[in-house]
């Protein structure tokens, strides 16, 4: 099983963040990835409960993942519901306000059906998160 944590602060107030983060086809750079938004969400939120991605990393055939909860400025989680060699994948993003910026705990967990997969998976997300999360002061 792996777990990814990261913590970042940045100078904006949560619900830029969380609107920028939440937008599906911000995340692209976020993954190294390819993002189609597949559809809206079922809470009366565009981006909440029941709204889905599909992502495409490199040659690796796409998978999808679907937002689970949805709680506006302070939490967004989602899992991987079809199409990857990961299993028991929860990602989490909370947002809480740190004086007149934000503070974003992002953890993100899974194992894989191969043996090794995981691992390779998580080196990939370390270094692309970690430079993603850095870009989004400057994008949203």
């Amino acid at each position: 099983m792996q777990r990814l944590i990261f913590d970042h602060d940045y100078s904006l107030p949560p619900e830029r963040v969380f609107a920028y983060l939440s937008e599906h086809e911000n995340l692209g750079p976020l993954f190294g990835a390819r993002i189609l938004r597949l559809r809206d969400g079922t809470d009366g939120h565009r981006n909440g409960v029941g709204s889905a991605r599909e992502l495409k990393v490199g040659p690796a055939p796409p998978f999808e993942e679907t937002v689970t909860e949805f709680v506006p400025n302070e939490l967004i989680a989602y899992e991987i519901t079809k199409g990857s060699p990961l299993k028991g994948h929860h990602g989490e993003m909370r947002f809480t306000p740190e004086g007149e910026g934000t503070h974003l705990h992002y953890e993100i967990a899974f194992s894989s059906k191969l043996p090794g997969v995981d691992f390779i998976v998580a080196q990939g997300l370390k270094r692309n998160v970690a430079k993603g999360l850095a870009s989004v002061e400057s994008a949203a």
